[in-house]
């Protein structure tokens, strides 16, 4: 007789009359949406969770001891006026890419992180080092600001009236890139309102085995 293996959490919520015999309990997103198209780098990606129930975390994101400083736990709220999202947030965020370009979801990764475990869908990779004074120069700076964040310049000031919103995420609860990212734009005086923190990352995204997706190697 052939082996049948079934998961302990699918074990567990057959027990106790989560899930009707013979029948697979759905992975979806959410009880309403079980997958969605994101556009990325100009082709549609389907963004759902993996079906198998005997999925895991990837490796890179298992470790739970990493040392602080630099990597310490971050504050559910990073600074007054910018909002802390989750998963579902910025799946509502993702809907919109491509379709409204007032939006971008940034990854603030740096190194090969970007190529080792991938992006969220629709994202684009900025290293936060191309935000910082101390790792880049302002002229690449303010390309960033006015090409890609939507910023203008006035008299030689910043205008932020129709920046987009940014959707900003790096590794996880412990990752201090985006969150620098985004102290560094409020110090330009970009608005807090037009700035999303996504506090979970990678690590949170992976965790619920979403899809992600790998940059074209360069």
């Amino acid at each position: 007789m052939r082996e049948r293996r079934v998961s302990v959490g699918l074990l567990c919520a057959f027990l106790s009359g989560g899930v009707s015999a013979g029948a697979p309990h759905p992975v979806n997103i959410r009880p309403d949406l079980a997958k969605l198209v994101v556009q990325h780098d100009g082709r549609p990606v389907i963004v759902e969770r993996n079906v198998d129930p005997e999925n895991m975390i990837d490796p890179d994101f298992m470790m739970t001891s990493r040392a602080c400083p630099p990597y310490c736990i971050q504050p559910m709220q990073l600074a007054p006026g910018v909002e802390t999202i989750g998963e579902l947030e910025v799946i509502g965020y993702l809907q919109w890419v491509g379709k409204d370009h007032s939006v971008l979801v940034v990854d603030s990764r740096d190194g090969d992180w970007a190529q080792r475990s991938g992006i969220i869908p629709g994202a684009v990779n900025i290293p936060w080092q191309r935000l910082h004074p101390a790792h880049s120069e302002p002229e690449k700076i303010a390309d960033v600001l006015l090409f890609q964040f939507g910023a203008a310049r006035q008299a030689g000031l910043w205008n932020f009236e129709n920046v987009k919103t940014l959707v900003m995420y790096c590794n996880g609860l412990w990752c201090g890139q985006s969150p620098t990212n985004i102290k560094q734009l409020l110090a330009l005086g970009y608005p807090a309102h037009k700035i999303k923190w996504y506090r979970g990352g990678m690590q949170s995204w992976k965790s619920l085995g979403l899809t992600t997706v790998f940059p074209e190697k360069k």
